[in-house]
């Protein structure tokens, strides 16, 4: 606390607030860093210090930090109507506008759209969902979900179980039973010597089968998939690794989830994920640019053949008995409807197409051949160069050495905030608006950071 000025904002912050995804330990000492304002693809620190937010905040904030339309949203329907719930079939029109738009918008034909208020919620929702169809439908043993090693899927006790990183499971207790995880599809770690990317697609696909035959395919009820999985690293499947994947689903009746909490509203250069991809999910969840992050939201969409499941159940039971005080709350729904009508009033996936082929041509030339860059990757407005101690044999650095961390810290006093992830992966994942000179003036600072960090190491 030594460090930090008595009764200043962050000594306040030292004093009372407990941080998600944080040494709490190391916080008392170091304190936060507080942001006050944003404008654009930009936010400032309270002494006035700008950065450009490489990451969009936590992948999200698609339509940057300023947007009027959106403000003005959010106050026209607090002066309207500032709340209501969706139980007991109750409405408002904010919902029923947003669930129509995504119905309208969904990657394949989907039926009708639960809302929750975080991607956690919303996969933790699809979990229970998937959980309540196989005993509609006369499967009660039907219940294990698959997730994959470097998968993220949130937080809560189900989506953190189905989530495949240490960190979201040490000293938590998770993951709960039932849950199993398959191979992350990272051929630059996982394959063989000499393995093309359809040969590494076809051995995972196997070990998937094997997987749910050792489970029992009569166990096994769903498997859920980021289409490039983003906490984990920012890894791109190799290709037809989603064609093998879901023949595989379909062979032993396993639902096929979509997490498209980072992926979708145009991220990958489609509008969803899915899409970029060939996915064909039977459910799908999303998050974080369905509203530009301006106030929580997300949504589950199942397809008719889950609805009717679900339908029959409840109506069994005599309701359908989950849900959230939020579901649906008029102003995020609001706020939600306005920013895909700015998606299509921009014609943002045009930009998005134009933008993310600069910055995927940007990073490869500028990093690739770096000394501490191992592999570079990504596709649309998402991406993620791995630092690495030996190019050739694809090492990665000790953890202990927290590589990315150091570059994180490098980049800010270059005027950009970064976001380390697993294997010292730095995550690119900027706002929708981004232009193509504030994209080079990011990489700008990247290129000093990776400089600094490598004079550092030299320096012992």
């Amino acid at each position: 606390m030594n460090q930090i000025r008595p009764n200043s904002s962050a000594a306040r912050d030292v004093a009372n607030a407990l941080h998600p995804y944080t040494d709490l330990k190391a916080h008392l000492d170091a304190g936060p860093m507080v942001i006050s304002r944003g404008e654009g693809v930009r936010v400032w620190d309270e002494a006035g210090k700008g950065y450009i937010e490489s990451v969009a905040g936590l992948w999200c904030a698609s339509l940057g930090f300023s947007n009027e339309r959106l403000a003005q949203a959010a106050l026209k329907q607090l002066r309207t109507l500032p709340f209501y719930h969706a139980f007991t079939a109750k409405a408002h029109l904010p919902m029923i506008e947003l669930a129509e738009m995504l119905v309208e918008r969904a990657p394949v034909p989907m039926s009708k759209v639960f809302f929750a208020n975080s991607g956690s919620e919303a996969n933790d929702s699809a979990i229970k969902m998937v959980w309540y169809f196989n005993n509609a439908v006369g499967r009660p043993q039907k219940k294990k979900i698959i997730g994959r090693v470097k998968g993220y899927h949130g937080i809560t006790l189900a989506a953190a179980s189905l989530t495949g990183l240490p960190a979201n499971h040490r000293s938590f207790d998770v993951p709960l039973q039932g849950f199993v995880h398959t191979d992350c599809p990272h051929h630059y770690h996982g394959a063989k010597p000499g393995e093309s990317e359809e040969a590494y697609a076809t051995r995972l696909a196997d070990e998937l089968e094997k997987l749910i035959l050792a489970e029992g395919p009569d166990t096994v009820a769903a498997m859920w998939a980021e289409p490039v999985l983003g906490a984990g690293g920012v890894i791109v499947p190799p290709a037809t690794y989603y064609e093998k994947i879901q023949a595989v689903l379909r062979k032993y009746d396993v639902l096929f989830v979509a997490d498209e909490v980072i992926c979708g509203f145009w991220r990958t250069g489609n509008y969803w994920g899915s899409q970029t991809f060939g996915m064909q999910p039977d459910i799908l969840t999303c998050a974080k640019a369905l509203s530009s992050s301006y106030l929580p939201i997300s949504a589950v969409m199942v397809n008719e053949r889950v609805f009717q499941g679900l339908a029959d159940e409840s109506h069994k039971i005599g309701t359908f008995g989950h849900g959230f005080t939020y579901s649906g709350h008029p102003v995020p729904a609001a706020v939600a409807v306005e920013t895909l009508r700015i998606y299509d009033d921009m014609d943002i996936g045009a930009h998005v197409k134009r933008v993310g082929a600069h910055m995927q041509k940007q990073v490869r030339e500028r990093f690739a051949s770096h000394p501490l860059v191992g592999e570079v990757r990504g596709v649309g407005l998402i991406g993620a160069m791995e630092l690495v101690e030996d190019k050739a044999t694809h090492r990665n650095f000790d953890p202990a050495r927290k590589l990315g961390a150091r570059f994180a810290k490098l980049a800010e006093a270059n005027g950009v905030i970064a976001r380390s992830l697993p294997n010292d992966a730095v995550a690119m994942s900027p706002p929708l608006i981004i232009k193509e000179a504030e994209l080079d003036e990011m990489f700008d600072g990247f290129a000093k950071a990776l400089d600094q960090l490598q004079a550092e190491l030299r320096a012992g």
